[in-house]
């Protein structure tokens, strides 16, 4: 684990740090073997980044804002959705150590306590061939932030939620304790589905005919969404092809 003090986002600093052939040099160590997983933690991104063109605010110093990397074994691209599986039930249990609410995923992989996002991921993977090579997880999640200025529609804080100042580090620890448990869960496909936000709840969504009331039902192993509309028709949807209402 490294810790640094600013970059424009952590994922990037992740791929510009790693070599072809696995390696990293950094300001403490030159290693010439892969890490089964390698962490770094900034105390403030400059452009921290979420899924396609979305930003991430996060005041310095007061957040956690990192990037895993790990070397999946044997883990196909067509099973990669297990990897949002796991970081996003991970995140869930952690946090529920804190507060007394239900946390909850929404599609794909933002994490919601209340209707509200209190954690972004995103996730980048590398194949070679027909397997995962690498991958970096990046994650974004307001810790002790009391107020945010963007223009985000409904961000929320650990502090915001509890009242008080949450230790960043031990967070931390407890998510990867977490990480390495929901790794080797076997019900961690089940957990995912349970905690999905809106599931089976009638809901505004909009895709590119336009908006439409529907409930949802379902997230297929390969990661598509699974919604059924006002007229029980069943509708299938990959990452970006609809659009959650708030």
């Amino acid at each position: 684990m490294i810790h640094i003090e600013e970059t424009d986002s952590t994922n990037r600093w992740m791929k510009e740090m790693k070599q072809g052939n696995g390696s990293f040099v950094t300001s403490r160590d030159v290693t010439k073997e892969p890490f089964p997983c390698f962490i770094v933690v900034a105390e403030y991104q400059t452009a921290g980044k979420g899924c396609g063109s979305n930003s991430w605010e996060s005041e310095r110093g007061k957040n956690l804002t990192f990037s895993m990397l790990i070397h999946p074994e044997g883990l196909s691209a067509n099973e990669q959705f297990q990897i949002t599986e796991v970081v996003s039930v991970a995140l869930c249990e952690t946090l529920e150590n804190y507060i007394g609410n239900k946390v909850e995923i929404k599609w794909p992989n933002d994490i919601y306590v209340d209707g509200k996002k209190i954690c972004g991921i995103l996730i980048e993977n590398r194949l070679q061939g027909s397997v995962i090579k690498d991958c970096i997880i990046g994650i974004g999640l307001n810790v002790n932030q009391r107020e945010f200025l963007s223009d985000a529609p409904n961000p929320v804080s650990l502090y915001q939620l509890t009242g008080q100042e949450t230790d960043r580090e031990k967070l931390l620890n407890r998510f990867l304790k977490a990480f390495e448990r929901t790794l080797h869960s076997k019900t961690t496909c089940y957990d995912y589905r349970e905690r999905l936000f809106r599931k089976e709840k009638e809901a505004l969504y909009e895709d590119k005919a336009g908006r439409f009331t529907a409930r949802l039902i379902d997230v297929l192993p390969d990661g598509r969404l699974l919604l059924a509309d006002n007229e029980d028709q069943k509708r299938l949807y990959a990452f970006k092809e609809v659009q959650f209402i708030i």
